[in-house]
């Protein structure tokens, strides 16, 4: 009798595109494990994402704002919610694997830094210039997570999560070497992109960063006044435009909703993510994450005591350098721990 799992395959090879990425065909994990009688291997690894202390640090993680006390800015963990929810209607729309789609979405920031992208660019300048939180993501999900072990997920799970973003790059990659193996990757790419584009913009307004009068007028136009309207206009447009060519599923946006989602993009960096506000946040930011690094790289009691309370430590001892580790460490702490941690390693105590 066949398994409630094989069942559920058997749905998909009837119900999914040809284009779409069939659990059953998955290239397997690194490490051989016996099938689950009840859940896809993809099923399989959104939970193991999930249930994963990286995920559960997410919610303490900036998105934009340093450790917002507003109770209505995002997180890292409410961005990535909102990527799942984007990638799996566009996926459901498409007859794709919504599984896979949640699966890469739920762990496409796992390796992100605290306090935004102003930890990741602290991390290039005092670690190394190649550190980037794609990458970052992907070690967590492969060695960090587990005590160490990892949560040996799928080959598709895992690239999509390396290739979900490059920067600044383009929103739909020409160079094959930055698309994701599978649809669904290159869904969550284009999701995360429409994620932040709307969210961020919203946060902005509420701080009073910037006003609504300040959008370049062809991107309300085009894509909305609110923010459910512009969600809506580049998820159908997304939808209706993307194709089959050469015998080849592609990605595409319409030349106008393109267009004005890379004025979009470029108008926040220019007066969200550089603004002075942002900017003058990052200084603070950068101070503490540095003296951090400095002083954990100089005290390994101190480092293997964080470890511990981070529930990274692990019996296997790596071949990592002691900066590589430090610099895992912090990529992996929340806003409120470096916080907390800077002003435990530097603020004098008073007795009592």
């Amino acid at each position: 009798m066949p398994t409630i799992r094989e069942n559920f395959e058997d749905r998909e090879k009837s119900f999914l595109s040809p284009f779409g990425c069939q659990s059953s065909r998955s290239k397997g994990r690194v490490r051989q494990e016996p099938s689950c009688p009840i859940r896809t291997e993809f099923q399989r690894d959104r939970d193991r994402i999930v249930y994963s202390n990286a995920f559960r640090r997410l919610k303490h993680k900036t998105q934009v704002f340093l450790s917002p006390l507003g109770d209505h800015y995002r997180t890292r963990l409410t961005h990535t919610l909102e990527v799942s929810e984007i990638a799996r209607t566009i996926t459901r729309a498409m007859r794709l694997n919504e599984d896979l789609a949640e699966a890469i979405a739920m762990g496409h920031d796992l390796g992100h830094t605290p306090f935004g992208h102003s930890g990741e660019t602290v991390l290039k300048e005092i670690y190394s210039a190649d550190f980037s939180h794609n990458e970052q993501s992907l070690r967590v999900v492969d060695i960090l997570e587990n005590k160490g072990a990892g949560l040996n997920l799928t080959y598709e799970v895992r690239d999509g999560i390396l290739k979900h973003s490059k920067g600044f790059g383009q929103i739909i990659p020409e160079d094959p070497e930055d698309n994701a193996a599978t649809i669904e990757g290159r869904i969550v790419r284009v999701s995360d992109i429409i994620a932040y584009l709307n969210h961020d913009l919203d946060d902005a307004i509420r701080s009073g960063v910037i006003n609504i009068d300040q959008i370049p007028a062809e991107c309300i136009t085009v894509l909305g006044h609110t923010h459910s309207e512009r969600a809506t206009t580049m998820i159908r447009d997304i939808i209706y435009s993307s194709k089959v060519g050469n015998g080849e599923f592609c990605i595409q946006i319409s030349d106008e909703v393109l267009s004005a989602m890379i004025d979009l993009r470029e108008f926040l960096y220019e007066n969200v993510y550089r603004s002075f506000h942002v900017h003058k946040e990052f200084i603070k930011a950068k101070k503490i994450l540095t003296e951090i690094y400095t002083y954990l790289c100089e005290n390994a009691d101190n480092l293997k005591e964080e470890l511990v309370a981070l529930e990274m430590n692990t019996s296997e001892p790596r071949s990592d350098s002691e900066e590589r580790t430090v610099c895992d460490f912090v990529a992996s702490m929340t806003d409120r721990h470096a916080l907390t941690l800077y002003s435990n390693l530097f603020f004098p105590t008073p007795l009592v």
